[in-house]
């Protein structure tokens, strides 16, 4: 259809949109036919009808229009694609992909190619697409950037062989391939577990002559540290450095580190051999990789030696490491020698901490040092270290394996104070010990934290204070009938029920309490401790 009947059309339309007076005549029609479209709340059929491609392509070639305005053209076209008598071909697709990136508009650009595999008419073989740029001469800049822009679409996309055939393609053709986009490819890659194609791709970017950067090489070597591979990730260190691509201090620490946590010593050694080699000199992380290392091994004098070979080189030895000897030392039970080194610490005027102390306490509680550990524990409230919570479990284990009842009871009390909330274990402890204590009354009063907790009445019933008062309610209440004689007291056993059962069942309790306390006295003492013992015994089994 000729550009004058699109006109003629577009002159019955009450929306008519005159153009910019300041246009190249060629492109007032361009720009009325958009203002028309994009102007209207519903799409203008009799426009739309009558586009062909050739008119569409010449809108977005038009250089005198504005591109974000060809842009939202192009965009209301793909959603009304189906009032068009046409398909939007590649060629149309590219060229405002290629007008964009001219433009240095790369996001909508990207944003464009996203939309490659959304659409039917752009499920085309990848050799379409090359052909465009091979037959319409596209600037080596243009076509790099769009080559790039579309590698890293398809690699968040997962599609890697694809990829691949990209980067081989540019490789062929010359065309420039950005090493940040390749690294990115390489991080997907590894995210997906996908090592052995990292590498392959690798191996590429080296070939192609890309200058391959320490951070794609370090990126690489930690994914595969990370899956085990240290051998493959040192042999791809020392080829890398025999291509002129030297590692950082970075790349030879995560070597290190993945040695140290996986007690692989044997390469372990010929990592720091290649550092050597490379006159790479150890930093204050190595030797905490290493020192960590060795400890968690049970190689203590290796870690000492390391220790000592830091302060020779000027390095600051900080709690950190400090706190891993000490710790190594408490597990092998050498308590002397982690005291010693707290010593030094003190005198190095570093700060012993609250990991410090919770080690060194708990290695004091093991071999049942009890006295020192209220001295370490006095020093460090005297330092201004807080207590935490596993502090505080440190030393009620600590005075309850030692039958120090009064000490534990002490520091819960601290706790609470605290703001710390002590595990119900706990309290079952204390409860336990005041009875070994025969100090029963004391015991009853910390089943009422327990009971405002929410206990259940089955963790209830298994605490031996339970069968203690079950077995003793009897008798108690004999001796306050016989003391009193013709009164009968229950509040003792109101009290007891109260504690096991909560205070929601009080009142129904002491009620039928109250009901037997009140039978005929022609059934005798007897028939009501019978009644009473059995009371007693029924309400300790609801547990």
């Amino acid at each position: 259809m000729s550009v004058q009947k699109v006109l003629q059309n577009l002159k019955t339309l009450k929306k008519w949109q005159i153009p910019n007076p300041h246009l190249h005549p060629k492109a007032k029609i361009a720009d009325t036919i958009i203002n028309t479209l994009l102007v209207s709340h519903t799409p203008t059929t009799t426009v739309l009808s009558n586009l062909n491609p050739s008119l569409v392509h010449l809108i977005l070639s038009d250089p005198h229009i504005n591109t974000p305005k060809c842009l939202d053209f192009f965009n209301f076209l793909l959603i009304n694609q189906s009032l068009i008598t046409f398909k939007i071909g590649v060629e149309t697709h590219l060229n405002l992909v290629c007008r964009l990136v001219k433009e240095r508009y790369f996001e909508d650009a990207e944003n464009l190619l996203v939309l490659v595999p959304k659409i039917e008419t752009f499920r085309c073989p990848f050799a379409v697409v090359a052909s465009f740029f091979e037959n319409h001469n596209v600037p080596s800049k243009i076509s790099s950037k769009i080559f790039n822009l579309l590698l890293k679409d398809l690699s968040d996309n997962r599609k890697f062989q694809e990829v691949l055939e990209i980067f081989m393609y540019m490789r062929l053709n010359a065309i420039e391939i950005n090493e940040r986009t390749c690294t990115v490819h390489l991080i997907k890659l590894l995210k997906c577990d996908q090592i052995a194609l990292a590498l392959v791709f690798l191996y590429q970017m080296v070939e192609s002559g890309i200058q391959v950067s320490v951070f794609s090489l370090t990126v690489l070597v930690d994914g595969l540290c990370k899956n085990g591979e240290i051998k493959k990730a040192r042999e791809l260190v020392e080829e890398m450095l025999s291509k002129g691509v030297k590692p950082n201090i970075i790349t030879w620490n995560t070597l290190v580190d993945s040695c140290a946590k996986r007690w692989n010593f044997e390469e372990m050694e010929k990592v720091l051999a290649l550092m050597k080699r490379e006159n790479v000199d150890l930093n204050a992380e190595t030797y905490k990789f290493l020192v960590d290392g060795f400890l968690s091994s049970g190689k203590i004098d290796d870690a000492e030696r390391l220790i000592l070979e830091m302060y020779v080189k000027g390095f600051k030895v900080d709690i950190h490491l400090y706190n891993l000897m000490i710790k190594g030392y408490c597990r092998l039970g050498n308590t002397e020698r982690a005291l010693s080194l707290f010593r030094q610490m003190i005198e190095k005027d570093i700060c012993p901490n609250v990991d410090t102390y919770s080690v060194l306490v708990k290695c004091l509680c093991d071999v049942g040092q009890v006295s020192s550990v209220k001295e370490l524990v006095d020093k460090m409230v005297g330092q201004g270290v807080e207590l935490d919570g596993t502090m505080f479990d440190i030393l009620i284990d600590c005075y309850f394996k030692a039958g120090m009842i009064e000490e534990a009871v002490n520091v819960v009390a601290l706790m609470e104070k605290r703001g710390f909330i002590a595990d119900m274990s706990v309290y079952e402890l204390i409860i336990d010990g005041l009875l070994k204590l025969d100090r029963t009354e004391e015991a009853i009063s910390w089943l009422t934290p327990l009971i405002k907790r929410g206990v259940s009445r089955q963790r209830l019933a298994t605490i031996l204070l339970v069968d203690r008062l079950r077995n003793s309610a009897s008798e108690k209440l004999v001796r306050k009938h016989r003391e009193k004689e013709n009164s009968f007291d229950t509040s003792f056993y109101s009290d007891t029920i109260s504690l096991w059962l909560g205070k929601q069942d009080e009142d129904a309790h002491s009620s039928e309490m109250m009901n037997i306390s009140e039978v005929e006295n022609e059934q005798g003492l007897s028939g009501k401790v019978v009644k009473i013992s059995l009371k007693c015994q029924r309400v300790a089994k609801l547990g």
